[in-house]
């Protein structure tokens, strides 16, 4: 509807699109022998729209749409089609609108420009289209290179950046293969992490029908600059260094690093040198915690200065059928891409399929294999292949897609299926007149699947060694079975020696989630310009969700799909429409790290290689950061005496004007944690206040290895959350 159209007469919108709407279906009844308002105008008109569009929705007949378009400032409709999912489908799962919310706000990350330190991009993937796009910010001083099978000209309004990093790995290993002495993506992950991130929208994607979609990256409207340093024959120091150094000094605003360095200090950590000089230039900064778990202290990048991201799952599954003999129909994991078109074939049971032999004489059936200590279901797919079998069944509590990309049909069922399997072959066994029989089928792709988001197993466990007393991953985003795009020339699949391509590719990992997150802080940041990194990420964590879609807490699948702790999951699942409006944040400034390094009994010179100062001010040193987390450590055993920890921190007010907070604490068995003042009264915006956090140990008691609770403040409108661990883990030597 034209907008200035309408009479003065009018309030609001709505009472002038239902005026419209009553008007023109009684002008259709006058003009008919027929009663077409049969139902009020309050059903028939479904909603009104202020800021998407200025217009409505309703459920008309022909006649009646017809007779609409005579209505003064009547423009132009279109009929309520279906929307096909998001493929990616973690932009729709992270609660993403376009009407609404942080894409509405930040115009899909409009003009952020997101830098990626990867293994290079493939430029003609249709997620890097520039279509729509305004002309380049005047802050970009980046470039894109020529290099070898990568012309300038192949970047646009989207991929605005292009560099390759790599005289240091040819430095230190003169032969070695580099793939393509180019920026062009030759392996697919770069490609991948980069349209994760800040993926144009593109139509009927799919991986060989699972998926189908549309693809989207999280900031679809954001700048992408991708920084080669990432190659086939391995990754340097000094070349991760070069190109963060590049990355910051071509205006980036926000940098995803999908890679990290195990057990070193910070001040032999790279990306924690390099990083901190980004963080001090106002450039939010993620990182992937690693695919190590689920054991604890299997992280890195526990940088205090970075976000550290985890890995989830999502409600979207990709499945089989096993439609038994008997009717019943198995439902299970599946990403096999061939054809399954023979039915009633029969099935047997092989149990642990760890004999080749025996696994030959099958032929032409569908073999049934149930995971065993003895035999994990690795060992079983590659049993199976070397028989060549026609088909399997696999019975696993493995989540794991990858076991089902094989050259045989191959579905994963859980345990409680595989036992109605079992029964049902067993049940024919021995009989002389039947067999056992079943047909399967692929290319399903399911949504809402209970219980979502999960921690999965694979993605690395605080706390950090390089720094324990800052708690680490900070937050989970997902990382499993993520589509996105994929260079067309390198193979997603190699069975029995025929290799696969397609434009995008499913694989799982925190590199997956790294970038989710790294879009995330492009929507705040379109919205909040001026918002310190630490203030982007405390908004991100203490708005993160702690619930799954079950409404009960989020699992961890690598401990048996107990609570997950904030060792696995950080602060909680990441939430991006709620982190643009935090009302409180944990803001940190350069000196506060400092202060950090100090107590981390680091020598000037060590400092100075971080901080890239040669006086750094030592005289308040402190281990406890203005962080939206908390972490005690405490020897184990009985002692006769209480031991305490005090936290202090400092909240701004973000928010609008005059509010109070009032602190609520999560009970910790056999600890007392109590919080000073409990309420928080703020005047104005962007006020300070602090508080401190008091656990206290009573005497005599038994910790538990990990116990985690939660702060949370709360006023009318805001709850901000951090977590709080106990542990009686060791601290490194």
């Amino acid at each position: 509807m034209n907008i200035s159209a309408m009479p003065k007469e009018f309030s609001t919108h709505h009472t002038w699109y239902q005026s419209t709407l009553s008007s023109s279906l009684e002008k259709l009844q006058l003009t008919t022998t027929t009663n077409n308002l049969n139902s009020p105008i309050s059903s028939k008109l479904i909603y009104t729209y202020t800021h998407a569009m200025n217009g409505f929705s309703a459920n008309l007949s022909p006649k009646e749409h017809e007779s609409l378009k005579n209505s003064p400032g009547y423009i132009s409709s279109i009929l309520d089609l279906p929307l096909k999912v998001d493929t990616t489908h973690s932009p729709q799962f992270l609660s993403l609108n376009p009407n609404i919310g942080a894409w509405h706000d930040s115009d899909f990350g409009k003009d952020v420009i997101v830098g990626l330190i990867d293994t290079g991009v493939w430029p003609e993937s249709k997620s890097f289209n520039d279509y729509g796009m305004t002309k380049i910010p005047s802050k970009w001083k980046g470039q894109c290179e020529n290099s070898i099978h990568f012309n300038s000209s192949l970047c646009n309004k989207k991929l605005i950046g292009a560099k390759f990093f790599n005289k240091g790995l040819l430095a230190k290993y003169p032969n070695v293969t580099l793939g393509l002495n180019s920026t062009r993506d030759t392996e697919g992950h770069g490609t991948h992490t980069s349209s994760t991130s800040a993926g144009s929208r593109v139509d009927e994607a799919s991986f060989f029908g699972y998926a189908a979609g549309t693809a989207s990256g999280i900031a679809s409207n954001s700048r992408v600059a991708m920084y080669k340093a990432l190659w086939e024959g391995g990754l340097l120091s000094s070349d991760i260094i070069a190109a963060i150094d590049a990355a910051i000094s071509d205006g980036v605003d926000v940098l995803s690093l999908s890679f990290g360095l195990d057990e070193v200090p910070l001040y032999e950590d790279p990306v924690a040198i390099a990083t901190f000089a980004a963080m001090e230039k106002g450039v939010f900064v993620t990182t992937s915690a690693g695919n190590e778990g689920p054991t604890l202290k299997t992280l890195h990048n526990g940088t205090p200065w970075v976000i550290t991201v985890a890995a989830g799952t999502m409600d979207r599954g990709f499945q089989g059928m096993l439609t038994l003999g008997n009717g019943n129909k198995i439902i299970g994991i599946s990403l096999y891409i061939g054809t399954f078109s023979t039915h009633n074939v029969p099935i047997v049971f092989m149990g642990l399929c760890d004999n080749v032999k025996e696994l030959e004489k099958v032929k032409r059936k569908i073999v049934v294999c149930e995971e065993k200590n003895e035999t994990s279901i690795f060992d079983q797919v590659d049993y199976l292949d070397a028989a060549n079998v026609f088909g399997a069944v696999l019975i696993s509590n493995s989540s794991e897609t990858y076991y089902t990309q094989n050259s045989f049909a191959t579905i994963i069922v859980d345990p409680i299926n595989g036992e109605i399997v079992k029964a049902y072959i067993k049940s024919y066994y021995n009989s002389k007149h039947s067999t056992s029989i079943a047909s399967m089928s692929f290319m399903k792709t399911s949504f809402g699947v209970k219980p979502a988001p999960s921690v999965d197993s694979y993605s690395s466990r605080g706390p950090s060694f390089s720094c324990p007393f800052v708690l680490k991953p900070d937050i989970t985003a997902p990382g499993t079975s993520i589509l996105a795009a994929w260079p067309t020339n390198v193979q997603v699949l190699e069975l029995k020696s025929h290799k696969f391509f397609s434009e995008f590719n499913i694989i799982s990992g925190t590199s997956m989630a790294c970038p989710h997150v790294a879009g995330v802080a492009a929507l705040i940041k379109g919205v909040h310009r001026d918002w310190s990194p630490a203030v982007i990420r405390s908004a991100i964590m203490t708005t993160s969700d702690i619930l799954d879609n079950t409404k009960e807490p989020i699992k961890d699948i690598g401990k048996g799909n107990k609570a997950a702790t904030p060792f696995a999951m950080g602060a909680g699942h990441v939430n991006p429409n709620k982190a643009l409006d935090p009302g409180l944040v944990y803001d940190v400034g350069v000196q506060d790290y400092v202060n950090l390094l100090c107590a981390l009994k680091y020598s000037q010179r060590n400092i100075t290689t971080i901080t890239r100062s040669s006086s750094n001010d030592c005289s308040k040193p402190s281990l406890d950061l203005n962080y939206p987390s908390f972490i005690a450590f405490f020897k184990g055993g009985n002692s006769s005496s209480s031991t305490v920890q005090e936290f202090h921190r400092t909240v701004t007010n973000v928010g609008e004007g005059q509010t109070i907070y009032v602190a609520r604490i999560t009970p910790i068995k056999g600890l007392h944690v109590s919080v000073i003042p409990n309420t928080l009264v703020f005047n104005e915006k962007n006020e300070k206040l602090s508080y401190k956090l008091r656990i206290e140990v009573a005497g005599m008691t038994k910790l538990k290895k990990v116990a985690f609770g939660y702060l949370t403040w709360m006023d009318v409108k805001h709850v901000v959350r951090s977590p709080i661990v106990v542990t009686t883990l060791k601290l490194k030597s």
